[in-house]
């Protein structure tokens, strides 16, 4: 039995096919569903038909970049509770910054382990399930 359920679904958007491939190899190797775009273009419609659990978004992309793509999808009701990882070779905390301020939950500089990779996906798959798996869930209470 895998780690990881196939029906989590990863994106990876990025015009670089070395780092789609690799990204690739490393989820479907954890046992997680891939799929892949080379532009924010493409990911728009991805997204829209396929609804992934998680998607890794390249910063640097020709038509549009990865913080458009980002606000774009973000900006959809349907789509906002995707959790997106910002992936860039940069990583000033002016582009860790802006790629918040578009809604992204983390970011991941290029170029990563499979370690690193996979660190991202596991505390976002473990995030997203952990109040729905089980009995229901009981919290601590406030004030």
């Amino acid at each position: 039995m895998s780690s990881a359920p196939a029906s989590f679904k990863v994106l990876v958007i990025d015009d670089s096919n070395t780092i789609r491939r690799s990204a690739e190899i490393f989820l479907r190797q954890a046992g997680f569903e891939v799929l892949l775009s080379e532009d924010g273009f493409d990911a728009l419609s991805k997204v829209n038909d396929t609804m992934p659990d998680l998607i890794f978004c390249d910063v640097l992309m020709p038509r549009l970049d990865g913080y458009q793509t980002v606000a774009i999808i973000k900006r959809s009701p349907r789509h906002a509770s995707i959790p997106v990882v910002m992936l860039s070779s940069k990583d000033g905390v002016f582009d860790k910054a802006r790629g918040r301020m578009v809604g992204a939950e983390a970011y991941l500089t290029k170029p990563f382990t499979k370690d690193q990779l996979l660190q991202a996906v596991n505390a976002h798959r473990q995030a997203a399930h952990a109040p729905a798996e089980g009995a229901p869930s009981v919290k601590p209470a406030q004030s």
